[in-house]
């Protein structure tokens, strides 16, 4: 899982879409560790706290590109492949917004938050001690 995130790292995708992406993965999966994981790294690279509350929303929000938005989609629909079977119209659009390098790493950050959401659940991971590395005074809530 390690190796994978480095990969996912050199993909080239901007650092807030990448916690956009896992934090909406994240809350589908009921993962509380990883919502609150990401939202702390998030907030720590400079995402607006606005955004973070309306990632679950994030179609009725106004405040997502359109890249961001392709990505939000292609998140919900490869976590929930068995339900959307990952739609021809979604990865179209999804397309349109990534060069063929970033649609590889967009959806390797996907799986690996799935794989990381599983780890966590099962787990038990505790919610609440994670402290970002990104900024230490974003400390854990006991």
């Amino acid at each position: 899982m390690t190796e994978l995130e480095r990969v996912i790292d050199a993909g080239g995708l901007e650092p807030q879409l990448r916690e956009l992406v896992k934090l909406r993965a994240s809350q589908i999966n009921g993962c509380a560790y990883c919502v609150d994981m990401h939202a702390k790294d998030a907030l720590a690279i400079g995402e607006a706290e606005q955004r973070l509350n309306l990632v679950a929303v994030w179609r009725e929000a106004p405040f997502f590109t359109p890249r961001e938005r392709a990505a939000l989609a292609w998140t919900e629909a490869l976590t929930l492949l068995s339900v959307t079977g990952a739609p021809d119209d979604v990865y179209e659009a999804m397309a349109a917004e990534f060069d063929p390098t970033e649609q590889v790493a967009l959806t390797l950050a996907i799986v690996a938050i799935n794989g990381w959401n599983r780890l966590a659940v099962g787990f038990r991971q505790p919610v609440g001690t994670y402290v970002s590395h990104r900024h230490p005074t974003l400390q854990a809530v006991r």
